[in-house]
């Protein structure tokens, strides 16, 4: 988890730095991969049944031409690492629990 941390804390930071506005709502998207449909529909599902905002799951391409499957929980919240790393903690249990990975969170410059 102190990876998380680290890597959330340097998202914000240099969103801050490049001028983005603290005072704003963010729209914070989570994101799960799994190459098993299966297991990933049930990751989209517990995280539906624990409140969050669930995207559709969605066939992914990567890089090697490979197919995966995904699908992002998009919470709306400030810009505050501390207040990202609680989602991210429930997150990356409820991936453990359903054997999909979490592949980490982004948002979006707000002015």
């Amino acid at each position: 988890m102190e990876n998380w941390r680290e890597i959330s804390e340097d998202i914000v930071e240099s969103l801050l730095e490049d001028g983005s506005n603290p005072d704003k709502l963010y729209e914070v998207e989570h994101h799960f991969v799994c190459e098993d449909f299966d297991k990933l529909e049930e990751a989209a599902l517990a995280a539906f049944k624990l409140g969050f905002d669930v995207e559709d799951p969605a066939e992914l391409e990567l890089e090697d031409g490979s197919k995966i499957w995904g699908f992002d929980v998009v919470v709306e919240c400030e810009l505050d690492a501390e207040l990202i790393l609680e989602d991210v903690d429930k997150l990356i249990d409820l991936a453990q629990k359903a054997g999909v990975e979490y592949d980490g969170w982004g948002t979006y410059f707000q002015e």
